[in-house]
């Protein structure tokens, strides 16, 4: 197995073997409590699983028996640490608020994750609270354990909802499931979250890494890289158009060009002869110039 792995964060873990990317959250002892730190890493992690050849897939999970119970406020209101969010009010930051400029730490990883080209497998155990809950929520799969504890509390600490989860959140699950979850700001379980869609499948604790790289393996060896960034964005951008026309319209371009490239060609000749595919496209180089998230044009609301 070759891997590679990055020396250079303190509240995450970087490494990727066989063409996958595991992104877990290391702060194990403060039940992976979440930092601005944290997001600055998760962040320039995402962005180099995204841009890098070698990576296929990317599993994110959390070490210890917690994915995440939310953001870390043991330094208390004020501070500017380690640990903690800065509440000041300072000029700097007002500044940046009025002027539109300001991302809030959990949104600033929601953003990448809804625009990237690799598809996000979610392991998740034990507690994902706060934003251990919404950060989760553009991953393609999420897989859970049975002792997941799932929350959305903001109502109950004073505060809105973060990570554009309220924009997420009932594509997944409904407008009446979001309006409970996000207006009672309740603890709910892995089964609550099976029967309302926010998680794929629920596992022993002991193998919800292992079903994600299970998962992981058959996404790198049997599915073509370009096709599965244009349908992921294809999903995220499009399916909630004013109508199908405009879909159908680009669907209709996309099908004529992609069945008569060497991505295309490769899946028919593998398929006859019963072998894994070596798709030769390659994300984010052939990617179709003319998608409209790509090319200006305003994506249809």
């Amino acid at each position: 197995m070759t891997a590679r792995t990055s020396s250079t964060y303190t509240c995450i873990t970087y490494a990727v073997a066989d063409r996958i990317a595991t992104l877990t959250l290391a702060r194990p002892e403060a039940r992976n409590g979440f930092t601005l730190q944290m997001s600055d890493e998760i962040t320039d992690a995402l962005e180099a699983a995204d841009a890098d050849h070698d990576v296929r897939v990317v599993v994110l999970t959390g070490a210890g028996e917690d994915f995440c119970v939310g953001a870390d406020l043991s330094s208390g209101t004020g501070k500017d640490g380690a640990h903690g969010f800065n509440t000041s009010r300072s000029a700097e930051l007002t500044a940046q608020v009025e002027a539109g400029q300001y991302q809030e730490p959990a949104g600033r990883i929601t953003r990448i994750l809804y625009a990237m080209n690799k598809p996000v497998i979610a392991a998740v155990r034990g507690a994902a609270v706060g934003v251990g809950a919404t950060m989760l929520l553009p991953a393609d799969y999420r897989l859970a354990a049975t002792d997941c504890k799932f929350g959305f509390p903001f109502t109950r600490r004073g505060i809105v909802p973060e990570g554009a989860s309220v924009w997420f959140l009932p594509r997944l699950v409904g407008t009446g499931t979001t309006m409970d979850w996000l207006v009672s700001g309740r603890v709910f379980g892995s089964d609550e979250a099976l029967r309302s869609g926010l998680v794929h499948s629920v596992h022993d604790p002991g193998q919800v890494l292992a079903a994600a790289y299970e998962l992981a393996n058959e996404l790198v060896t049997r599915t073509a890289p370009v096709a599965v960034a244009v349908v992921r964005q294809l999903v995220h951008r499009m399916a909630w158009a004013a109508s199908p026309e405009h879909v159908h319209r680009l669907d209709s371009r996309l099908v004529y060009d992609t069945v008569r490239g060497d991505d295309a060609k490769e899946g028919v000749e593998s398929f006859f002869e019963r072998r894994a595919p070596q798709f030769p496209g390659r994300v984010p180089e052939d990617l179709p110039t003319y998608l409209p998230w790509l090319s200006g044009e305003a994506e249809q609301d």
